[in-house]
């Protein structure tokens, strides 16, 4: 069986289709723009920001050991992605680090209803806390090692990398975190 397709020409005000090119424009926008679409109306198969699962493979909450090269076994969230501790902090079990330091240092914290976080392996329970975050909501625990509030970094965009390791940021040092609970230097 054949099929015969009629494209429209320009007379019939068919705006161009006929032309490939635009035709191929198009599809590609439309191919780049379906992820966002989904992602936007809560379809894209990823937990939405802010659960318990926020990167793929374990909770954010999890605290857990991993390699990260030239630095050896360190702090890791449950996906493997490494964990800082700020200097300032002094391991009082509170945090210094508000405003523009916990945008660009992401505080490790307890989803609403989590009064735990969770003890992965390589990982003393009994230097695992959490403290209540000032000005936070209910629900607003961060995450602490040996007394020291642990927070991530976005710089790091895979397991086993330490871009934020011994930078000078926000009125502090940012060192990854032994599974002891002491600073990395």
């Amino acid at each position: 069986m054949r099929y015969r397709v009629r494209i429209p020409s320009r007379q019939t005000g068919a705006a161009g289709w006929r032309h490939p090119v635009r035709l191929l424009s198009f599809a590609l926008a439309l191919l780049m723009a379906t992820p966002l679409l989904l992602d936007a109306c809560g379809t894209s198969g990823k937990p939405p920001s802010g659960s318990q699962n926020a990167r793929p493979g374990g909770a954010s909450y999890e605290i857990t050991v991993g390699r990260v090269a030239n630095l050896g076994t360190v702090l890791v969230d449950g996906s493997g992605m490494t964990l800082y501790l700020f200097m300032p902090d002094n391991r009082s079990s509170h945090s210094t680090c508000y405003g523009v330091c916990a945008v660009q240092w992401p505080p490790v914290i307890l989803p609403q209803g989590a009064t735990a976080a969770i003890a992965g392996p390589g990982i003393d329970p009994a230097l695992l806390s959490v403290a209540p975050r000032k000005g936070q909501t209910a629900g607003g625990l961060q995450v602490n090692y040996n007394g020291w509030s642990l927070y991530t970094w976005p710089g790091d965009t895979a397991p086993g990398q330490a871009t934020g390791q011994g930078l000078n940021n926000l009125g502090g040092l940012w060192y990854v975190v032994s599974p002891r609970g002491n600073p990395v230097r």
